[in-house]
């Protein structure tokens, strides 16, 4: 679904308009990928949205600013009710949600600490991840020659931008093989997640998923699903 451009932003304090939540073309997260962000569901509830686990994701979203060193100036709980003024600015009744830290304009160079951190909520409406059909009727999904990154190379726990160009070349050889989406393997050939999603197996009625140590990102959803299975 396209963007509202319409719609309004957030923006290191600010409700602004959707054409002016711009950046400059120096801004270090352009040159060298310093953002973290998070993706936060809102599901109509009878006509009102309800945000799904925003607290856990807000912990994570905190988590992934402190190992890559970026304070925002702001707290979790006081993004979290900007996320909520931004969902009820713009009206939706169900949304996607996605909160990002990044390192702006001042100076280019690979260290990123000169440059300031600013921050953004921007929501929009999107549709089921793979499509309403998929749930029905499932997708093909290939393996990846693109394998996740070593622990001790970039943090997979952390929700960082500079990981997702590794998803995008996991996603773009799937849709060019023809498939839905890709799955990864780990540095050690193991089963690791797709290019945005973790991954799932059930077999003889077990549940199984590939460990935090398989260079995955620790899901919200893959949370809710685990608590869920053993209830």
């Amino acid at each position: 679904m396209a963007f509202s451009t319409t719609a309004k932003v957030w923006m290191n304090g600010k409700l602004i308009e959707w054409k002016d939540a711009t950046i400059h073309v120096a801004a270090h997260v352009i040159h060298y990928g310093t953002g973290v962000f998070e993706g936060i569901r809102a599901y109509d509830a009878g006509g009102v949205p309800s945000i799904f686990r925003l607290p856990e994701h807000m912990r994570r979203f905190g988590d992934s600013c402190r190992v890559y060193r970026m304070d925002p100036g702001y707290t979790m709980d006081a993004l979290s009710d900007a996320v909520v003024e931004t969902v009820r600015a713009n009206g939706f009744k169900a949304c996607y949600i996605r909160p990002l830290i990044y390192r702006g304009y001042a100076q280019l160079g690979v260290n990123p600490l000169p440059c300031p951190v600013d921050t953004a909520i921007l929501v929009w409406e999107w549709d089921a991840y793979l499509g309403d059909e998929a749930i029905e009727q499932g997708v093909d999904v290939g393996v990846s020659s693109w394998t996740r990154l070593a622990p001790n190379t970039l943090p997979a726990m952390a929700k960082g931008t500079a990981n997702y160009a590794n998803s995008g070349l996991i996603k773009m050889q799937a849709a060019l093989d023809g498939y839905a989406e890709g799955v990864a393997l780990d540095a050690a050939g193991m089963v690791s997640e797709g290019s945005g999603q973790n991954l799932f197996l059930v077999r003889d009625g077990t549940l199984y998923t590939p460990s935090l140590t398989s260079s995955i990102l620790q899901g919200v959803t893959r949370d809710t699903v685990l608590v869920l299975a053993v209830k």
